[in-house]
């Protein structure tokens, strides 16, 4: 079970977190979890006003029948997060259904271990540290949406892109990335730019792929972009030319990184890489 929309977003009236996993995605992903379902259930002002007992009663008990309820160790319901894991244990006594508090989580040992958690796995991205994001995550991060018409300068500079504007809440940290694309269950190894272009029009931000050796039209197309290594920064070059060279280095560079990888995680791209 999971809140639609954030309940930061309801608070703040307007969209403010930066959303690791949205939910078309978070129904995709469950059942490679083994999960049968998911509950989205709306976050609205009557949710919100309910009491930690009220949850229990009406969501967990009354609509949902729930006989087992698993929440981590920092897990907070209800009004004003008057509802804990220990208050939940004793509801499940009540109530008749089991309970689960799953232990926190540390990633590393020692003086480097860190708690595995939905703000830690945003930090590292907004640091561009995608192999720290991923740890958190199981996952490599991803991001989808619909391709769109951009000013096709990619294009005329050799190097045609696929554009997708994230929302405007996504902060993963600018630079040039290389990336895996899906496209109507096909994967291509590609390199992409997440940025504002500082060379060209320093416009908002845009995710910019260009999927490498190959051509054709993606636009109004779906697209998953699944991020695998950080090229490097984003910056701003003294002119187009050095701006063109340094892209047809940043392919080389991903062409290289997405090969290695291939070997072990993406049997789907070792046939075109």
């Amino acid at each position: 079970m999971t809140f639609e929309p954030h309940p930061a977003d309801f608070f703040a009236a307007r969209p403010v977190a930066f959303r690791l996993t949205p939910a078309p995605e978070k129904a995709e992903i469950c059942p490679r979890l083994g999960l049968d379902g998911i509950v989205f259930l709306r976050f609205d002002a009557s949710l919100a006003a309910m009491s930690a007992e009220e949850f229990v009663e009406k969501v967990l008990v009354a609509r949902l029948g729930a006989a087992a309820v698993v929440v981590g160790w920092d897990f907070h319901f209800g009004k004003g997060r008057s509802g804990s894991p220990a208050t939940l244990a004793e509801a499940g006594q009540r109530h008749g259904f089991a309970v689960e508090i799953v232990a926190k989580v540390e990633s590393g040992a020692g003086e480097a271990a860190r708690v595995v958690s939905s703000s830690a796995i945003r930090k590292a991205l907004e640091q561009g540290d995608l192999a720290a994001a991923a740890r958190g995550l199981g996952r490599n991060y991803s991001v989808s949406g619909q391709v769109i018409s951009g000013q096709r300068l990619g294009r005329t500079l050799g190097v045609p892109t696929a554009n997708i504007a994230l929302e405007p809440t996504n902060r993963l940290a600018h630079g040039i990335y290389a990336v895996v694309a899906r496209v109507e269950g096909r994967a291509f190894p590609a390199v992409a730019s997440f940025g504002t272009r500082p060379t060209v029009d320093d416009g908002p931000p845009l995710l910019e792929v260009h999927l490498l050796d190959f051509d054709g039209d993606l636009y109004g197309r779906e697209m998953q972009v699944e991020f695998i290594e950080r090229i490097r920064d984003e910056r701003k070059f003294d002119s187009i030319p050095s701006l063109v060279a340094e892209m047809g280095r940043d392919k080389e560079r991903a062409r290289a990184i997405l090969a290695a990888r291939a070997k072990s995680e993406f049997g789907e791209l070792r046939q075109i890489l």
